[in-house]
């Protein structure tokens, strides 16, 4: 039996897909109709390709890739299909966790504005540490910070060297100006590593910092940046240099991001006439 088919404005109405997304989708191979008049150009869709279309839709309610829902659709197995549907969902999963984190902060910022953070004063002592130096997106330093600094720990305990300190970072200005630039991640140590992948030893140089801590996870260290920012500024103490990081406590320490405390350092004039900070805990 010859399956009966629908004009692409009947089969519109059936799927609710627009008559320009059905002809885009024909263009890129994702849904073809099922017929295409030769003389006319018209194009007709069967019955059975309803079903189609309304999954493709849903996967566009989920906004997924136009690719990838041509990746699932021609899936050589169900297991196959089931991977690729996972790894996009678990993408929007991490996406609404960010939203969520965004709108907590943002309400606990309108409806309980921070007090701002003590900033300290601190000299910064050279040390000799295991780095990890990487041109990276400025979206992507998080993850990457703490995969490279897991990646240290791993290298130092795998060499038998012990740890001198917390671990760091060394962000220079273009992560946050042109969303792309260098960072490293750094361990002191008592002595210098082999190079291992992407490790290498590195004497990290002295700073003068001005230095404000950071209480919790990730979400919300911009405010932190703004209170060290306004100081420095007030202060006319800001020299060119690269912002630092210190990660007293982090995620090798505790899954707790509550518990979770990040120093960061904005480079100053020399400050050794002036009350200096602690260092860092060991």
């Amino acid at each position: 039996m010859v399956e009966p088919t629908l004009t692409i404005g009947d089969f519109s109405r059936a799927t609710h897909l627009s008559v320009k997304m059905l002809r885009h989708y024909h263009d890129i191979g994702l849904l073809e109709p099922a017929g295409v008049d030769p003389y006319t150009g018209y194009r007709r869709y069967g019955t059975a390709q309803i079903a189609t279309a309304q999954v493709i839709r849903r996967f566009r309610d989920l906004d997924m890739p136009l690719e990838e829902i041509h990746g699932v659709l021609s899936a050589p197995d169900p297991q196959t299909r089931s991977r690729l549907i996972s790894a996009h969902l678990g993408r929007l999963e991490a996406s609404l966790a960010r939203t969520q984190d965004a709108v907590a902060t943002l309400r606990s910022l309108l409806e309980h504005p921070p007090a701002a953070a003590p900033v300290r004063h601190r000299h910064a002592a050279a040390v000799s540490a295991a780095t990890v130096t990487e041109v990276v997106d400025r979206s992507d330093v998080l993850a990457w910070y703490q995969r490279a600094l897991g990646e240290l720990h791993a290298t130092l305990a795998a060499q038998h060297i012990t740890a001198a300190g917390p671990g760091g970072g060394i962000y220079q200005t273009e992560i946050f100006t042109d969303e792309r630039g260098e960072a490293t991640v750094f361990l002191p140590c008592q002595a210098p590593p082999r190079p291992m992948g992407r490790v290498t030893a590195l004497d990290v140089p002295a700073a003068e910092l001005a230095v404000v801590t950071h209480a919790g996870p990730h979400v919300g260290i911009d405010l932190a940046y703004g209170t060290l920012a306004a100081y420095v500024t007030r202060h006319a103490l800001a020299v060119d240099g690269p912002i630092r990081e210190y990660y007293l406590t982090g995620p090798i320490e505790t899954p707790d991001q509550s518990a979770w405390r990040t120093e960061i350092g904005w480079p100053i004039f020399e400050t050794a006439h002036l009350p200096q900070a602690a260092p860092p805990d060991q």
